[in-house]
């Protein structure tokens, strides 16, 4: 594209400001260079700034730059080490080591470039094409340097060209018509699309939008462009769904869009055009030809999970969602939906063969995946109304000896007299409890096999059909030749949601029968449904879930390293610190459960009845079998907790819903009722920290506030598990 001298003109005036104002800083591998010479660490430089050490790392990886007052003190930082330690000879071309826009590294997979060029004055949008212009009304810049975002990850130099401006954009129309598309980092492009079928071009001839796969036999993730009310507005689409579309989760099939979309050759996947729309052609070779769509208007965020994510203009929204995509994977969907999508980039169905006598390679099934073929669960595993359960009488229902029932914990019980005299109840819960218990957890893979009086094997996972009501919870195993005398009254049953002791024998997955052996007891299964094709195929899944966690969560102040008192300081108000990277958070717990629920997806409406089989049934992810060995595990891994600590402490749970505990206790604080010895917490017990499986504060409630609630709902075990964060209780909420 030619340059119009006027703009040329403005572009150098731009970079004269800049060396004039003192905003131009020395290249990235400089700033190292300086800092280390003088024997500073960034922990220093960050105290004297007033900054987080994340500030001063992304600063030295030009992910990001100061501003304001802090770039002037950074600035004349630098140059006063440069005076004391000056480099020693010049590189080869010259350079002493300061460029009007220093050079980023190479973009880290689904971000692109990190920052706006130093040379452009605040307020200025650094547009594909065009040099650096003042920023029009409308097209706001983020509040924040987008380097703290995500951190890099490693990536093939091809990668790095064809997706070099990151997973995703927000497109945005400013006060003067032009189409903007915002992507991570602040790089904004101009769009010449005129329609929504040449947006889709541009998107994938020329934006260079995308991620790199996960994993080696996976795909590229596809562009995802973020449409705004007023790119809506501009190419046509309604900027919110009427009640029957919404219903229908699309907009009509003759609608003008989808009419220009068929003209130009693209298709629309089955769902249609909706909030997550996915637009392609048919692949040719290896090349995918596909764009995905979000609009947030049509709820795409849903709120429960992306809290006010539609709301953000365009930079903040890129921001948040290219830290979820750089961390997670890009989104597919509801975060559910990429949650199931995440397990399958990690484990794709098929992979390329090697080469054959004629050079050529063919597709086969890549180990450890679920394959490309969906398998029948065993009738136990089924929910009812499954296909298996059609030759059921049709008002039947299932007991547990008939029906595998695995769920996460919702039980209480009345407090005695002595919890009574105390003062607080505390809520204690177990961050992404549901992801730790997939930790490491062997899984099927293939069909399951009945076997008949089986004996029974903890590392083989399946479902097993066992009478664990001899099971005594008053003497029970808490370690290798030690046994507890419990007060078996004031605890729930490991093997039942409800906590209530199992009167003959019922189904139960793998976990739970081997926690019946842990605490001491034989177990004698009269009949499984076994699976000897198995693996741990949720570990990676889990890793990449955990580290997103953990590197949002160190970025909002909470580390993992920190002792209990500062842990529970930290996460005071972590979400009021960066309101924008805490929605990342809670979209990654969301991706959690999300994934694991849409393993046993039931039928959405489409006219199904009882018998017939529904659209997720066709899915080689419709593992309902898996989703129970995970809330198998985790209901264990919490119950295992609660007998180490009431047989140490003599503390029982008053109540527990899913991952959350209360306990009676006279201070209102964790820390006044577990234990700690010389800092080091119970062995096998609960742990305060920020990592998966360990524990934070979940609310303080008074005693008399818990039996008050009861009382006036005349529920004595109504579960104050539910409403320990902020002691609301409706009428709706007790069941009155």
């Amino acid at each position: 594209m030619t340059h119009q001298p006027d703009e040329l003109f403005s572009a150098v005036d731009s970079l004269l400001a800049a060396v004039d104002g003192g905003t131009v800083l020395p290249a990235p591998t400089e700033r190292v260079r300086l800092r280390e010479a003088a024997g500073l660490t960034q922990a220093a430089i960050a105290q004297a700034l007033g900054v987080r050490v994340p500030s001063i790392t992304a600063w030295e990886a030009g992910r990001a730059e100061p501003k304001g007052e802090r770039l002037e003190a950074y600035r004349r930082l630098l140059d006063g080490l440069a005076h004391r330690y000056p480099q020693p000879a010049l590189p080869p071309d010259g350079n002493p080591g300061f460029a009007p826009s220093p050079a980023a590294p190479p973009a880290p997979a689904g971000m692109g470039p990190q920052t706006m060029p130093v040379a452009a004055k605040p307020g200025v949008l650094q547009r594909s094409g065009h040099a650096a212009r003042p920023a029009r009304t409308g097209a706001p810049l983020s509040r924040r340097p987008t380097g703290k975002a995500a951190g890099p990850v490693s990536v093939e130099a091809d990668d790095d060209l064809r997706c070099e401006n990151g997973p995703l954009a927000v497109i945005d129309v400013d006060t003067d018509g032009q189409v903007l598309a915002y992507c991570v980092g602040g790089l904004v492009l101009d769009v010449p699309a005129k329609s929504i079928p040449s947006l889709v071009d541009w998107t994938l001839k020329e934006a260079k939008l995308g991620q790199p796969k996960l994993s080696g036999p996976g795909k590229d993730a596809d562009p995802l462009l973020v449409l705004t009310e007023a790119a809506l507005e501009r190419y046509g689409l309604p900027v919110a769904l009427t009640e029957d579309e919404r219903l229908a989760g699309r907009i009509p099939e003759g609608h003008k869009v989808i009419r220009q979309l068929s003209r130009a050759e693209w298709k629309l996947t089955k769902r249609g055009f909706g909030p997550w729309a996915r637009i392609y052609r048919p692949a040719q070779g290896s090349e995918r030809m596909c764009v995905q769509l979000c609009i947030p208007s049509w709820n795409a965020l849903d709120t429960r999970h992306w809290g006010h994510a539609a709301q953000l203009a365009p930079a903040e929204l890129a921001r948040l969602l290219g830290t979820f995509a750089s961390r997670v994977m890009t989104p597919r969907g509801s975060t559910a939906v990429t949650g199931l999508e995440l397990m399958t980039a990690f484990h794709p169905p098929t992979r390329a063969s090697e080469p054959g006598a004629d050079g050529k390679r063919h597709s086969e099934h890549n180990p450890g995946s679920l394959g490309k073929d969906p398998v029948d669960c065993a009738p136990c595993e089924a929910p009812d109304g499954h296909p298996l359960l059609a030759g059921l009488p049709r008002f039947h229902v299932r007991g547990p000896a008939e029906k595998l029932f695995e769920e996460a914990y919702d039980w209480a019980r009345p407090m005695t007299d002595a919890e009574c005299t105390l003062r607080h109840l505390v809520g204690i819960d177990v961050n992404m409890a549901f992801a730790a218990g997939a930790n490491g957890l062997v899984v099927g893979l293939g069909e399951p096999t009945q076997v008949k009086q089986p004996v029974f094997d903890p590392k083989l996972p399946g479902s097993w059909l066992v009478d664990l009501s001899h099971v005594d919870l008053s003497r029970v195993k808490v370690g290798k030749d030690k046994w507890a005398d419990l007060d078996a009254s004031l605890l729930p049953s490991p093997f039942t949601p409800k906590g209530e002791r199992p009167e003959g024998p019922a189904w139960y997955a793998t976990p739970t029968v081997a926690y019946a052996q842990e605490l001491g007891y034989d177990v004698r299964p009269v009949e499984a449904w076994v699976r000897y094709d198995n693996g741990r195929y949720l570990d990676s899944w889990y890793n990449r879930l955990r580290d997103a966690y953990l590197a949002t969560m160190a970025d909002l102040g909470v580390g993992a390293d920190l002792s209990p008192a500062d842990f529970l300081t930290a996460m005071d108000g972590y979400r009021q610190r960066d309101p924008e990277l805490a929605l990342v958070v809670s979209a990654v717990k969301a991706t959690v459960k999300g994934g694991l629920g849409k393993l046993r997806e039931r039928p959405r409406g489409e006219g199904w009845k009882p018998g017939q089989p529904w659209r997720a049934l066709s899915r080689p992810t419709w593992r309902p079998d898996i989703r129970a060995a995970v809330i198998s595990r985790t209901r264990i891994n919490l119950h295992r907790k609660i007998v180490k600590h009431a047989a140490f402490t003599g503390q029982y749970p008053v109540a527990i819903l899913s991952d959350c505990v209360v306990y009676a206790a006279d201070g209102e604080s964790p820390v006044d009722f577990l234990p700690y010895r010389e800092g080091k917490p119970l062995p096998g017990g609960f742990k305060l920290g920020v990592n998966p499986g360990l524990v934070k504060h979940e609310g303080t409630q008074s005693v008399l506030w818990g039996e008050g609630v009861r009382e006036q709902f005349n529920a004595p075990e109504l579960n104050l598990a539910r409403y320990i964060k902020d002691g609301t209780v409706t009428d709706q909420d007790s069941g009155e």
